[in-house]
């Protein structure tokens, strides 16, 4: 089966080897992942509002899951069909899809029709998320790509606090349907754009679509993300239930690597586990990526709340620190990439940098300013910054032109699949010791004027009489910044993947068309597989 281009439409090139039109296209590209990443976080704060409208406050966590488990499953599809297919069709469906997804939730009239209208943008955001990364692949030489790909990077820090913060500006203005609304112009712009001025190779391939795989890679990922949300929350981590998806998720991840070794064209190719590169790149970005990151995401703002009293907005905002700290590491790491075509030191440097800022997290006290705070949240974007997409452009450039989305896919799933393992796990231990603090602390007359820890609010505890509010305040304290501590051990291997991570060389913008046609070759010594094996 070949999978050469056929049809390629003709197209101008700069002299940097991209299509003179570039600018205007990467803006597209750049709008399309900042949608799709918005889209993770922008309902955080209109869901309080959105529940008490449309009456299911039973199924709030839906709303989220829906679009993660969505998004997670979706991924590695786009990436394979895309390698096999051409890209420009399926990135133009995406755009479609998660338009259509954000029409139909921004007119939802109940929680059900909400939950899948935020399904079905799920399966276009994830769509969107990869094939931006693997177009910019397909456009840029080896060594120019660097500087593209981190403010792709740099998206997905701006968005984690941008999304709340806008959801919540929404939801106090105009409504919080338009934190949804909002998609329809922009994701017009951006269909538009790649409409008109894309111009990537057609492949006239028959497709033999891994049906067998997709399913069992799907009743996989939602029992594992069933797990990490249900568990310790909703029911106990020996409910039936809980172990049910748990046993299952374990017999349909070992179904689905069996069938990838059997069908014509996997989702995931196993060949891809033969490269050294892409395992420790992968292995690292789960590690410092997907819990580093998420886990600090996702606790500091209601720390903020609880311990210094500040609003969820004011909150939002002093993530902002993290954000520059990615906005100044990323972009002078991938112009400095560019011009060596050496990456390997980056994510070094970052891992050990994350490892120090989560450390100083871990001694946190109820005394510490927020000054503080926010230049230790400085200090872990900076290194973040040097790590997220620098991974990206590890694995893209260890595989051929052929299957650099299927490995850009695969790298990103098992990020996201890391991020919500890790991001479930903290908030169990942190969850625990929560209770155990509280016990502890409160005495029965106290424990009494709490009320249930399972309604514990920040507007709750700063109603609650003084002495009752300190002991709550430092039993959260002691419960949380721990739990940064336990994760230092993770990080210190993260330094050693780190350093075991292969470099292989960008190649010059000057021969990206002798690397398109001799990657294939380079991949097969890097993997140890034989060139034969590199396609079917």
């Amino acid at each position: 089966m070949s999978d050469q281009p056929t049809a390629a439409e003709p197209e101008e090139q700069s002299a940097t080897g991209t299509p003179r039109h570039f600018g205007l296209i990467f803006a597209g590209l750049m709008t399309a992942m900042l949608l799709a990443s918005l889209d993770q976080t922008i309902v955080s704060t209109a869901l309080p509002t959105i529940v008490g409208e449309l009456h299911g406050v039973n199924h709030m966590a839906w709303v989220t899951t829906a679009y993660v488990l969505a998004a997670t499953i979706a991924m590695p599809v786009y990436g394979r069909l895309g390698d096999l297919m051409g890209r420009k069709a399926l990135f133009l469906g995406a755009i479609a899809v998660f338009v259509a997804g954000s029409a139909t939730a921004g007119l939802a009239q109940d929680m059900t029709w909400l939950i899948i209208g935020r399904a079905v943008q799920g399966l276009g955001g994830g769509g969107l998320m990869i094939t931006s990364q693997a177009i910019i692949a397909d456009l840029v030489p080896p060594r120019q790509r660097a500087k593209y790909m981190a403010p792709m990077g740099a998206v997905f820090g701006l968005s984690s606090v941008a999304g709340p913060l806008l959801g919540g500006w929404f939801t106090d203005g105009i409504g919080w349907r338009w934190a949804f609304w909002i998609n329809l112009p922009l994701g017009a712009l951006a269909l538009g754009v790649a409409a008109f001025a894309l111009r990537l190779p057609r492949r006239s391939v028959k497709v033999a679509v891994d049906y067998l795989g997709i399913a069992l890679m799907a009743a996989a990922v939602t029992c594992t993300v069933l797990v990490a949300d249900w568990g310790g929350t909703d029911y106990a981590w020996t409910d039936p239930l809980v172990l049910g998806l748990a046993a299952g998720a374990v017999v349909a991840w070992a179904l689905f690597f069996l069938s990838q070794s059997r069908a014509a064209e996997p989702i995931i190719p196993l060949r891809l586990f033969r490269s050294r590169i892409f395992n420790v790149a992968t292995l690292l970005g789960m590690v410092v990526i997907g819990i580093g990151m998420f886990a600090v995401i996702g606790y500091m703002p209601t720390y903020l709340q609880m311990v210094y009293g500040t609003s969820a907005t004011e909150s939002g905002l002093l993530l902002i620190p993290m954000v520059v700290g990615i906005m100044g590491t990323v972009i002078p790491s991938g112009q400095l990439i560019s011009r060596t075509g050496r990456y390997k030191i980056y994510p070094i440097l970052g891992t050990a940098v994350v490892g120090v800022a989560v450390l100083l997290m871990s001694t946190l006290d109820t005394g510490t300013s927020i000054v503080v705070i926010c230049g230790y949240l400085f200090l872990l974007g900076a290194g973040v910054g040097l790590i997220m997409q620098n991974l990206v452009l590890a694995v893209q450039n260890a595989f051929p032109a052929s299957d650099v989305g299927t490995a850009t896919s695969a790298n990103n799933f098992f990020r996201e699949i890391g991020a919500t393992l890790g991001t479930a796990a903290v908030g169990a231990v942190f969850t625990h010791r929560l209770t155990d603090q509280l016990d502890s602390r409160l005495s029965a007359a106290d424990a009494k004027v709490l009320g249930s820890t399972d309604s514990l609010t920040p507007a709750l505890v700063q109603a609650l009489p003084d002495r009752v509010q300190d002991t709550v305040v430092l039993a959260y304290q002691q419960a949380l910044t721990p739990v940064f501590r336990y994760l230092v051990p993770l990080f210190a291997l993260g330094l050693v993947l780190a350093f075991l991570l292969p470099e292989k060389k960008l190649a010059g913008g000057d021969d990206h068309d002798a690397v398109a046609a001799s990657s294939a070759a380079d991949t097969a010594v890097e993997t140890d597989v034989a060139p034969e094996l590199t396609r079917k």
